[in-house]
């Protein structure tokens, strides 16, 4: 199976196109064999170990301060949204089983120009993700200390965010292999601590556990605050589409694909749900915003004592270096596939020689990751994240409608979406919609940076076609 796939940039260099043959035991292409090993667990497993991170530690004070109770409505839009969006993926990711995801599909799918504002963008998305990540891991640091005799202040939250995420970047320089170990532990103990938390969590909300609490108005501000909150904790859902980087690799993807991408977002989005209904219902929204980033530690110790805000330090600590780990990774893996299609440079997508990992990429992403954690400003770095990636998932469903419309020879998807066009119909407007449910600076930023990967295209990619044979 080929693509079309031509054109030089203003330095001469052009696509680099591959022929892919897949098969029941593997994906073949010029330069490697991906053996189908993933089953569904797999696939559940990087789905869910990628969405269960920083959201759920970091946001529930800043959801339930503009929300109230109803924030746990704004997770649950979230997860209706990606829900919408991992369906049209799934189809696209059995047809291209593609590394570079939703900028690989818009781009075959759409042409270079959406491809490149979407590739493009998706890098900046990731670094301001990244970035959120970060400062929350330095809020949890901070109250780390404090609950073992070390105060150092609120001062000390940046420079120990912008540390790790030196120490995350090296990390991930020295072969994915390492930062995989890492990401594999950190997801299993962070899965045992919140179980044990909600547990114990659920018991006390409806009052056979723990002292009973007055009723709270479910949306004190409204339902309008319900919708710019979900625009907020999107972020939370940023790592469904992961899933689809390893269509080549999963067996029968024709069914494990779709299965691992919904289910993982109905599993993380019900965790989510859970979590904010407990510590509303154990806190009370106005004190559990007035904690603000690390909110959750005083639900713990409200509802298991000392040890229970201690689990959940160390459950923060595990999900925002988790989220943060991942999400280096994947900015430097947008610039690789990027640069492989020659819309960056070519030296862009340089393997280090010692440790097989595109060191180039990894520096162009920790760079801005850092310069942006020193702003340490939570809610616009998670917003103008969420804002970027929505705009992906919007044309991730234009881009399968254009493919369904005109289907290309090459297009054989294992896996069709059902209630076709409405699913994707519906994805692509939801996606849009929330965004204007953000602030204004966020949808200025997005905006800008969309703008700045259209200029960049037209100087110097212009000529490079990247569309399918449609």
């Amino acid at each position: 199976m080929s693509r079309d796939a031509g054109g030089t940039n203003i330095e001469g260099e052009a696509p680099v196109s591959e022929t892919v043959v897949e098969t029941e035991e593997a994906t073949v292409t010029e330069n490697a064999e991906l053996e189908r090993t993933l089953g569904l667990s797999g696939g559940l497993a990087i789905g869910i170990g990628t969405m269960i991170g920083a959201g759920i530690f970091v946001f529930p004070g800043l959801a339930a301060g503009n929300a109230g109770p109803a924030a746990a409505l704004s997770f649950g839009i979230g997860a209706i949204i990606a829900l919408l969006v991992a369906l049209p993926a799934s189809e696209l990711a059995t047809a291209m089983p593609k590394s570079g995801g939703g900028y690989y599909f818009i781009s075959r799918g759409l042409g270079a120009l959406a491809g490149a504002i979407v590739g493009l963008s998706l890098w900046f998305g990731l670094v301001f993700a990244t970035a959120f990540y970060l400062v929350g891991f330095g809020y949890y640091a901070v109250d780390s200390l404090a609950e073992i005799g070390v105060s150092v202040g609120a001062d000390w939250v940046i420079p120990l965010a912008i540390v790790f995420g030196a120490a995350f970047t090296v990390l991930n320089l020295t072969g994915t292999e390492n930062a995989a170990k890492l990401q594999n532990g950190v997801v299993a103990l962070l899965l045992s601590i919140l179980a044990v938390f909600l547990g114990f969590g659920v018991l006390d909300a409806v009052g056979i556990v723990g002292q009973p609490t007055a009723p709270e108005d479910f949306t004190p501000f409204g339902y309008g605050p319900v919708f710019s909150t979900a625009a907020l904790v999107f972020t939370s859902y940023l790592g469904f589409a992961q899933v689809a980087t390893v269509a080549g690799e999963m067996k029968d993807p024709g069914r494990n694909l779709p299965l691992a991408m919904v289910g993982s977002v109905l599993v993380v989005g019900v965790l989510y749900v859970m979590t904010i209904f407990v510590a509303t219902s154990a806190f009370g929204a106005e004190r559990l915003a007035a904690e603000g980033e690390t909110a959750m530690v005083a639900v713990g110790r409200d509802l298991l004592g000392p040890a229970g805000a201690l689990a959940i330090l160390f459950g923060g600590l595990l999900a925002t270096m988790s989220s943060a780990n991942a999400s280096i990774l994947s900015t430097s893996r947008a610039i690789y596939a990027v640069s492989k299609d020659a819309l960056l440079p070519k030296w862009a997508s340089r393997i280090n020689l010692k440790y097989g990992t595109p060191h180039v990429a990894l520096g162009m992403a920790g760079g801005p990751i850092l310069a942006l954690t020193a702003t340490g400003r939570v809610e616009i770095l998670a917003e103008v994240a969420s804002f970027l990636h929505l705009i992906m998932y919007s044309l991730i469903c234009v881009a399968l409608i254009a493919l369904r419309r005109d289907e290309p020879e090459w297009y054989d998807p294992d896996f069709r979406v059902p209630a076709y066009p409405l699913v994707a119909g519906i994805g692509a407007v939801a996606s849009f919609a929330l965004i204007g449910f953000m602030q204004l600076i966020s949808q200025i930023l997005g905006l800008a940076i969309m703008a700045g990967s259209a200029v960049w295209y037209f100087y110097y990619a212009r000529d490079i076609e990247l569309k399918g044979a449609l």
